[in-house]
């Protein structure tokens, strides 16, 4: 019932036609149909407050409601609407390009360049990945020679992997991973890069080697960039030095963190951020040292929203 002053200030009753969407819609002053609205939403929030507080007292007299409502009360997502790909969670058999190095458990040993015309972010990149990638090393790229042509520098050297920085006016727009000898090499665009003295409380790392966490490489190219990502660092980790390398793979974009935890007497778990923090997406997958194309991101993979790759 809303009521309204007449003249003679009497009140008259105006019965109001029931509050759903079409009778709202249908009311051509803005004003009221705002405050329709409003009262609309109002009801709708107390009748939702009232039936959580039912449902709170039956659940407190019976937990299995509860637990029966948190089974079947699972919103949908991205990830749980993805579409399906057959090579979720597939063992690799016999089509492991790491499986020799990981099966000769070889010391990591790293070369850590630049694109050829780089000035700006890229080396203060380089100085940070030198720091988070035990047994690496950097090395200036001279303009005449080729990625090729450094991957049989590292080849002689014994080398088992090579990291390329790429810029593009002073931005670190990309990264290249190419394990040697035989490959695979991956392009990597990188984006949201910020460095340790833009993160807030930022710690400062020691020399221990980190433990590394990868989540939700399923598929089997995911599987593979695990596999990039594991050979770089040694597979003996120092828990003593605390320190974690994470990369997160979340709808095919990978989030770079670094951090130092300590367990409290409270039974919780304490983080510091290192740095720096990145992003990275898989852009092209090409087996040798940059040969054949094996798997290349293109425009329309975008299309589909639940179409994962990773």
């Amino acid at each position: 019932m809303v009521s309204r002053k007449t003249k003679g200030n009497k009140k008259k009753s105006v019965r109001t036609a029931p509050l759903d969407r079409d009778t709202i819609n249908s009311v051509k002053n803005k004003i009221k149909r705002e405050n329709l609205l409003h009262q609309a939403r109002h009801t709708q929030n107390v009748d939702k407050h009232k039936a959580r507080k039912e449902r709170l007292k039956l659940e407190v007299a019976d937990p299995e409601l509860k637990a029966e409502r948190l089974a079947t009360n699972v919103p949908d997502t991205i990830e749980s609407k993805r579409v399906y790909d057959e090579t979720v969670n597939v063992e690799i058999k016999g089509e492991d390009e790491f499986e020799e190095y990981f099966r000769d458990k070889r010391a990591p040993k790293v070369l850590v360049t630049t694109s050829k015309f780089a000035r700006g972010e890229a080396y203060p990149l380089s100085e940070q990945l030198l720091d988070i990638v035990p047994g690496s090393q950097f090395v200036k790229r001279g303009q005449k020679f080729s990625i090729k042509e450094i991957a049989q520098f590292c080849i002689n050297r014994e080398y088992t992997d090579m990291i390329v920085i790429s810029e593009d006016k002073k931005k670190v727009n990309g990264l290249t991973f190419v394990h040697l000898p035989a490959g695979p090499t991956m392009f990597f665009s990188l984006t949201s890069l910020r460095m340790p003295k833009q993160i807030s409380g930022h710690g400062r790392s020691t020399n221990h080697v980190p433990e590394l966490i990868l989540n939700n490489f399923s598929t089997r190219l995911g599987a593979t960039v695990g596999r990039m990502f594991q050979a770089l660092f040694p597979q003996t980790p120092e828990f003593i030095g605390r320190q974690a390398v994470t990369l997160h793979n979340q709808r095919d974009y990978i989030f770079f963190r670094r951090h130092r935890y300590i367990f409290k007497e409270t039974e919780r778990v304490g983080l510091q951020e290192l740095g720096p923090q990145f992003t990275l997406r898989l852009r092209r997958l090409q087996q040798g040292i940059a040969e054949e194309l094996e798997w290349e991101h293109r425009s329309e993979m975008d299309k589909d929203k639940l179409k994962f790759y990773l």
